[in-house]
C-alpha cells in the first residue's frame, strides 16, 4: 500500500489513482528569470525521486512540469538586461535542463511553458468572467475570492475579515495580505503582452498552472506537487481557479516538500544566501 501526505486534508492517505494503475502528476517547473540554486533542485530532485517511485510501483506515469517564462520577475530582469522576453528566458531554460541532465533528472512526460498557452489563459479568465467569479479595475482583471466557498482550504488561512475588492497585483505575497489576486494583467509601456479575446495585457502567474495542468492532465488529475513555499498563494489560488471554472475537483493529493535551509531560512535568491 501506498500513502502519501496531503496537505489538502492534512493527513496521511492511502494513494488510490483515478485510473488503475495510472498516474497523472503535475508539478510546478522554474521560473526562468536567473539561475537555479541547489535551494531550487530541491524540488525537483524530490520530484524526481517521486516519479522514479511511482514508476518502481508500476504504476504508468504521465508528469506535466511548466517554465514559467513570463511573470514580473521574467519581466523586470529582461527589461534590465536589455533584452527580449523570449531571449532573455531561452538562455535560463537551456542552463536549467543541462543541469537537470546534470543531476540525472529523469525527463517528465511533457514539459511547457506558460507563453504557448495564452490564448488558453484568456479564454479561461473569459470563462470565470460568464461565471461571475472576476472583476475589472483599471483595465485588469481579478478574482473575487468572496465568491469561492472554498477558499484557504488548502493552506488553512481564515478570509473572513477581507475587505470586498482589496485587490493584490504582485505574483507572490504573504498569507497576512490575502486580498483578490490578478488573473491578466493590463499591459504597461515597455512590457511585453498580447493581443486576446479578454483585451490586451498578460497572464498572472496562478492562472498559468491551473490552465496548463487541465489541458494535459484533465479537469482532475492524481497529484499535484511542489515546495511548502507554494501552498499559499500560487496552489490555493490554482485550486480557486480551477475549481470555480469546472465545478470539480482539482488535484486530489497535494503533495509538499520542505525547503533547504540556511541558518534557519529557507534558501531564496531574494535573501542572497545560497
Amino acid at each position: 500500500m501506498l500513502c502519501f501526505h496531503n496537505t489538502l486534508s492534512g493527513r496521511q492517505e492511502e494513494f488510490v489513482p483515478l485510473e488503475d494503475r495510472k498516474v497523472r502528476m503535475y508539478i510546478c517547473g522554474p521560473t526562468v528569470y536567473d539561475y537555479a540554486h541547489i535551494g531550487n533542485y530541491r524540488t525537483f530532485v524530490f520530484g524526481d525521486i517521486l516519479r522514479r517511485h511511482l514508476r518502481q510501483s508500476d504504476y504508468q506515469l504521465t508528469e506535466v512540469m511548466n517554465l514559467t517564462d513570463v511573470d514580473d520577475k521574467t519581466i523586470r530582469n529582461s527589461a534590465a538586461a536589455g533584452m527580449s522576453l523570449g531571449e532573455y528566458t531561452q538562455k535560463y531554460i537551456d542552463a536549467f535542463l543541462e543541469d537537470c541532465r546534470t543531476l540525472r533528472l529523469e525527463e517528465p512526460e511533457i514539459r511547457v511553458r506558460a507563453t504557448d498557452h495564452i490564448p488558453e489563459m484568456a479564454r479561461a479568465i473569459r470563462q470565470l468572467e460568464e461565471k461571475g467569479f472576476t472583476y475589472r479595475s483599471d483595465s485588469s482583471i481579478y478574482f473575487r475570492i468572496a465568491n469561492f466557498p472554498g477558499y484557504g482550504k488548502l493552506s488553512k488561512i481564515d478570509v473572513s475579515g477581507i475587505h470586498a475588492e482589496a485587490r493584490v497585483d504582485q505574483d507572490e505575497y504573504e498569507k497576512a495580505d490575502v486580498r483578490d489576486f490578478v488573473l491578466w494583467k493590463a499591459p504597461k509601456p515597455g512590457e511585453p503582452f498580447w493581443e486576446t479575446e479578454i483585451g490586451p495585457g498578460r497572464p498572472g502567474w496562478h492562472i498559468e498552472c491551473s490552465v496548463m495542468s487541465a489541458k494535459y492532465l484533465g479537469e482532475t488529475f492524481d497529484i499535484h506537487a511542489g515546495g511548502t513555499d507554494l501552498v499559499f498563494p500560487h496552489h490555493e489560488n490554482e485550486i480557486a481557479q480551477a475549481q470555480a471554472l469546472t465545478g470539480k475537483p482539482f488535484a486530489r493529493y497535494w503533495i509538499h516538500h520542505g525547503l533547504l535551509t540556511i541558518n534557519g531560512q529557507k534558501m531564496a535568491k531574494s535573501l542572497g544566501n545560497f
